[in-house]
């Protein structure tokens, strides 16, 4: 039985400090994905992993409900991956990468440029957009699990990941 993240919390601040390598190895497999989704390089996203797992470390005392350690590092890692887009000055590649479908047939587009595609129109999105997005669809995970990593209601959220299809379906249109 693994222990809860409140009492490793605890314990950190108690003196512990070595205990974090739990939460790191508790977390870091299931936000890496999410991280390389938002930041749309592997290379970025693992920096922005280090950074945010760093920033939570230093942090720690600010956590002021250690039983949901988790939510509150997902929005460290958040902040950390917008932040790491913005350094790199990441904008929309769609225009650089999507040819019309007649042309993609012709030009024998690989499933490559195709995921090229799809990362540049996530890119796109707003940041919330994008967030909710790849929580939902690229993760799995239910509307009550992201309403509460996001802290924002269900409905909003709906909404959220609504607009982000609509918006992807309009840039993919191309490659339809």
């Amino acid at each position: 039985m693994s222990v809860p993240d409140e009492v490793v919390v605890q314990r950190i601040l108690a003196g512990e400090a070595e205990l974090f390598r739990i939460l790191v190895r508790r977390y870091r497999e299931e936000f890496a994905r999410y991280a390389a989704s938002l930041c749309g390089d592997a290379d970025v996203a693992a920096d922005a992993m280090q950074e945010a797992f760093i920033r939570a470390f230093d942090a720690l005392d600010s956590c002021r409900e250690p039983a949901r350690f988790k939510a509150w590092f997902f929005r460290i890692l958040t902040n950390q991956c917008h932040n790491a887009r913005r350094g790199l000055g990441v904008r929309g590649r769609l225009d650089d990468i999507v040819v019309t479908a007649a042309d993609r047939a012709d030009a024998g587009v690989s499933d490559e440029e195709l995921r090229e595609a799809i990362d540049a129109a996530l890119g796109q999105l707003t940041p919330e957009q994008r967030e909710a997005f790849v929580l939902k669809h690229v993760d799995g995970r239910s509307y009550a699990e992201i309403a509460d990593l996001l802290g924002v209601g269900e409905d909003a959220l709906k909404m959220r990941v609504h607009r982000a299809r609509d918006a992807l379906k309009k840039l993919l249109e191309p490659w339809s």
